[in-house]
């Protein structure tokens, strides 16, 4: 326990050092052993995984020591460097120093030291000779990056028959070739998942675009009134038998505790607030009914389900399908329907949304489950408001955490709304 409250003491400040101006001179140092000198630095992207550490990116203006001589007219570059505390390849990455919290790493973007293959899918040319199909590369834009973890680029292509987009996965070694396995596998039981450009490639996956827009934009303009949760739940059905013998993930609520540390770490001044949920809903999870183990989607909420026409067309991030509990998909989607407010004040029929999905979604599943696996849910979104770029980040973070809280009161049938 003691060597745990240490650990995420040190995250704490981890955090607080990578939003700091103190930073500054680390970065200084890492760019001057490559001939640079820093001239301003801003972070652009923080990320917390609560047991591993802290991991910041920064967008750095440098210039050569000859830049600032007299007469020296060279424009600064613009650079990406990330800077993490957490355990890496030494081979991989530049020594950054260490210090009572951490031994930092550091790296220039693209070469991340675990996603080999984000260099590739990061070079015009490569992306053009591989996936563009003999057309002419028009545009190419990162849509996500989680440093160490995964990214997702957008490509798009210019042929004889028009534009296409592809999108680019980019993953830990192996696990493309798992994700292009369970794509197969959707695919044959008629699950509408984006369509392979064949195997991966230095662990980067190629999708066609899928058809139709996020179900998000529908909730946005009416609540998705138009969408039978009824269809939402055939997607579930569909999933095929065999994602049962696949490795099983954690859902969001086995880890709770870690997602708890995380929102105190954003948000200091509500930790006994926090903690006082995360006890309670670890109660809760101990005790209520999660159901049987089935094949499940495993992120399964409104960004990852396409709608055309008000059917769903298209299911994406299938990374983590395989076996899990119906609830837990079912939580997956509520939690971040409710957080939607919090994230963009357009998003003004939530309630009524969450009161039809909600109702549809208790047939088969312990009510008492659902509710406190969506509070789970939602918990887990609080420290990414600190990652969203809002200015106001703060207050976005604390009214996840109130929504995380009043999910526990979902009703218990359709007629408690």
């Amino acid at each position: 326990m003691r060597n745990g409250a240490h650990r995420d003491e040190a995250e704490h400040r981890q955090v607080q050092y990578l939003s700091s101006q103190a930073v500054h001179s680390r970065l200084a140092a890492v760019l001057a052993d490559h001939g640079h000198h820093l001239v301003d630095a801003r972070l652009v992207d923080l990320q917390h995984r609560p047991g591993a550490g802290a991991t910041g990116i920064f967008r750095v203006r440098a210039a050569p020591p000859a830049a600032e001589a007299p007469g020296g007219a060279m424009e600064p570059l613009e650079l990406y460097v990330a800077l993490t505390a957490e355990a890496v390849p030494e081979d991989a990455v530049l020594a950054a120093g260490q210090d009572d919290d951490a031994t930092w790493s550091a790296w220039f973007h693209p070469h991340d030291p675990l996603l080999t293959g984000l260099a590739l899918a990061s070079d015009p040319d490569s992306v053009a000779s591989l996936w563009g199909g003999g057309g002419t590369l028009v545009d190419l834009q990162t849509v996500s990056y989680r440093p160490l973890r995964r990214a997702v680029l957008r490509a798009v292509v210019s042929g004889d028959n028009g534009q296409r987009t592809v999108f680019l996965k980019v993953m830990r070694p192996g696990l493309a070739t798992r994700l292009h396995h369970r794509h197969t596998l959707l695919a044959a039981a008629g699950v509408p998942v984006p369509v392979a450009l064949g195997p991966p490639v230095a662990d980067v996956l190629a999708l066609e675009q899928g058809e139709g827009d996020v179900l998000a934009t529908a909730i946005m303009a009416d609540g998705a009134r138009h969408v039978d949760p009824q269809d939402v739940l055939g997607v579930l059905d569909r999933m095929p038998p065999e994602l049962v013998e696949l490795p099983r993930r954690d859902a969001w609520s086995d880890r709770t505790g870690a997602y708890g540390h995380a929102a105190a770490t954003a948000l200091p001044a509500q930790a006994r607030r926090i903690r006082s949920l995360v006890d309670h809903l670890q109660r809760q999870l101990e005790t209520t009914d999660r159901g049987p183990v089935v094949p499940t989607h495993g992120d399964f909420y409104e960004a990852n389900l396409l709608v055309s026409q008000n059917r769903i067309t298209g299911v994406l991030d299938v990374d983590g399908a395989g076996p899990g509990h119906r609830v837990d998909d079912l939580a997956c989607f509520l939690g971040h329907l409710a957080v939607l407010p919090a994230v963009d004040d357009r998003y003004v029929h939530v309630e009524q949304a969450l009161r039809r999905f909600h109702a549809a979604f208790l047939a088969g599943v312990d009510p008492s489950a659902l509710a406190c696996r969506s509070s789970a849910v939602a918990l887990s979104l609080v420290a990414g408001a600190r990652d969203s770029g809002h200015r106001d980040w703060e207050a976005s973070a604390r009214q996840r955490l109130d929504i995380a809280e009043s999910l526990l009161d979902l009703p218990q049938s359709a007629a408690g709304w």
